[in-house]
């Protein structure tokens, strides 16, 4: 469906290979009457997930990423636990009513299924959000949030999950002030084991001067083991492989060939593509199975009710706390493209297939409103999304090298504004970003990076290289 441009233009990739996994779902079914595959979540956390994830780290543009962190954390962190705690309880409120009719969940199951629905998943908006071309600025909140609401979400999971296997009676303030604490261990822990495989990726391509060829091994294999080794201990395996690939990029790139850091731009691009491909495929397909499915109108059309208001009202209420400290203010134009762009995807179904039929009797509804809530998100929100944009004129990005006038006048800007909150006394985000990038290049360039990079990056003789370059072509 590349061939036709009338295609993709008006419906996002995502929902096509849905509806191609759900054909291909109901072309094995018709055969065989047994859905031969499903995706698990095994598969999914461990194969398709770390290279999406690497991807996006590695060409994570860390000057936005950083500028914006925390107003992305916010979002992450008290969003998410809105989200989820608002969507269970008021699910749980209506089920009292009883117009559900009778379920066999409490309200520690009714919590459970709010933790795991709440996740905006990156999978689905890095799809979407990459054809729609919004502003750096939306796109890079959306994008950190989903991201870094992964620990957050896993969290409120486990947590959940536990009370659940010990029973609502045996939960006591001991076990809730745990769950808070290890949100704080898992989600640090995850970031620092990023950091540290970080360095070493980068200490090890200081050293591949003489073996080139398997310099772009080195990048896949170090940076899927810091994903391996976070998960080994417990701690969030996406926060490490993100964190890993934002803190190699500029020491590696730096370090590594040109051939090899091209093939590794290619590789990495190729397997999060074929990765994505496999995941909203295999989302289709695991669908077209009828013993997973329980239908229940009221908690399905509730439960989409509730994710829709419940972001718009977390995402309102956090913006206009963060618009007292922001710099540049987030619009009314701008929160309704962050409230539509909460995305559902395969971390809420994989999450919600690990769940154990024995100690959640509704599983299989769980389920059932997962897809329903997956498909409802990417297919109608992301064909919809795109004519939203265009509507209310969002900004849109510009894919365009900045000239060496706006170079030379945004560091002499930089310079400037930390000067001024040095003087001033304030510590803000220019003098921060000052001192580091000071620390960066007396010790942890010369640590990290070859002798022969270190040189080349002296700003003077880079434009030099470039203008000759320009003067070549």
């Amino acid at each position: 469906f590349h061939l036709s441009h009338k295609v993709t233009r008006v419906v996002p990739e995502s929902a096509l290979l849905i509806v191609l996994g759900i054909f291909l779902g109901g072309i094995v079914w018709a055969a065989d009457h047994i859905a031969s595959f499903a995706l698990t979540p095994t598969v999914f956390f461990f194969y398709l997930l770390p290279p999406i994830v690497l991807d996006a780290g590695y060409f994570m543009p860390n000057r936005l990423f950083f500028g914006n962190l925390g107003t992305i954390l916010l979002y992450a962190v008290i969003g998410t636990v809105w989200n989820a705690a608002t969507t269970g309880l008021s699910l749980y409120g209506v089920y009292r009513t009883g117009i559900m009719g009778h379920l066999n969940s409490g309200l520690l199951d009714f919590l459970l299924f709010g933790s795991l629905i709440a996740a905006v998943d990156p999978v689905a908006v890095l799809a979407v959000f990459e054809e729609v071309h919004v502003n750096e600025v939306l796109f890079i909140i959306v994008f950190g949030e989903s991201l870094l609401n992964d620990a957050v979400t896993v969290v409120l999971y486990n947590v959940f999950e536990s009370f659940v296997t010990i029973g609502p009676e045996n939960v006591t303030g001991v076990a809730c002030v745990k769950g808070i604490v290890s949100f704080f261990v898992v989600s640090l822990g995850g970031t620092l084991v990023g950091i540290f495989f970080a360095f070493l990726l980068s200490l090890v391509s200081r050293f591949t001067k003489h073996v080139r060829i398997i310099e772009p091994g080195f990048v896949f294999i170090i940076a899927y083991l810091s994903y391996l080794t976070a998960e080994m201990l417990s701690l969030s395996a996406i926060l490490a492989i993100t964190f890993c690939g934002i803190c190699c990029q500029k020491y590696v790139k730096a370090n590594i060939s040109e051939q090899s850091s091209t093939t590794v731009r290619y590789t990495m691009k190729m397997m999060a593509s074929g990765a994505e491909t496999i995941i909203f495929m295999f989302l289709g397909i695991s669908a077209v199975n009828p013993d997973i499915w329980t239908w229940n109108t009221a908690f399905i059309l509730l439960t989409l009710v509730f994710i829709s208001v419940y972001r718009v009202i977390g995402v309102v209420l956090q913006t206009w706390i963060l618009n007292h400290y922001r710099m540049v203010q987030l619009e009314i134009i701008d929160q309704v493209v962050m409230s539509y762009g909460g995305l559902r995807g395969a971390v809420a179904f994989a999450l919600v297939v690990l769940l154990d039929e024995n100690k959640v009797k509704d599983k299989n509804l769980f389920v059932s409103t997962t897809i329903i809530v997956v498909f409802f998100t990417v297919i109608f929100q992301g064909l919809t999304i795109k004519p939203l944009v265009q509507w209310l004129k969002v900004k849109k990005t510009e894919h365009r090298e900045p000239k060496l006038n706006e170079k030379l006048h945004g560091r002499a800007f930089d310079h400037i504004l930390s000067a001024i909150e040095d003087i001033s006394g304030q510590i803000g985000h220019n003098y921060l970003r000052d001192k580091w990038s000071n620390f960066d290049r007396k010790f942890l360039s010369k640590v990290l990076m070859r002798r022969s990079a270190q040189k080349s990056r002296d700003q003077i003789l880079n434009v030099f290289h470039e203008l000759n370059l320009k003067d070549a072509i």
